[in-house]
């Protein structure tokens, strides 16, 4: 009987001694570290306005719409860009409906952003990524957009490219990845640029 309770207060003490290391201070070290190095990652990468209103994180797209704005890719998380329901729509390459959608995504593509027939359509401006998160788009999917939303904000192309410019992110170490332009910040950029120079 002594040497049951021997051992049960040890393993009682250890088990208090783990929760105190584990649940209490490695977290509060860990918390602590992050909000000291990384503070903007930390809590979510979040782009706030000029008044400090909240208007979405770098890492999680929205459903931009309308001639104004620069589109994101298709999602398939939810109703669109619903982060509870963030995933794919599990359709293969042999899926006929996946090949429908695509064809009239394409077609759609085109008409919005004035594209003739025989243009290419980049593969991220018809097919969803695998979170349906993504808040990039490539490139080539932006420059395409540029045109139009140019033209109907009525900003100088060569302005409109610059701010293209500098909204692409480039390879991680200059080989990892591909570029990306984030959707939500360029937009907002354009919002605020229209705001101080008003045509």
């Amino acid at each position: 009987m002594k040497n049951l309770i021997s051992e049960t207060s040890k393993s009682l003490v250890a088990t208090l001694a783990l929760m105190a290391i584990l649940c209490g201070a490695y977290p509060l070290v860990v918390f602590g570290f992050s909000q000291l190095m990384f503070k903007d990652k930390a809590n979510g990468s979040l782009i706030k306005s000029a008044d400090g209103t909240i208007q979405g994180s770098a890492l999680i797209g929205q459903g931009f719409q309308g001639e104004r704005y620069f589109h994101p890719r298709p999602s398939a998380a939810g109703a669109g860009y619903d982060a509870a329901g963030s995933g794919g729509s599990n359709l293969g390459p042999t899926s006929a409906k996946l090949r429908d959608s695509i064809k009239t995504r394409v077609e759609k593509y085109r008409l919005v952003n004035g594209l003739q027939d025989s243009e290419k359509v980049p593969p991220d401006a018809v097919m969803a990524s695998g979170s349906g998160l993504d808040p990039e788009i490539s490139p080539a999917n932006a420059g395409l957009q540029a045109r139009r939303v140019a033209r109907v904000r009525d900003i100088p192309f060569d302005q409109m490219a610059d701010l293209l410019r500098k909204h692409t992110r480039k390879r991680d170490l200059g080989i990892l990845g591909e570029p990306g332009v984030n959707v939500l910040t360029l937009n907002l950029a354009l919002d605020a640029l229209n705001r101080d120079n008003p045509r």
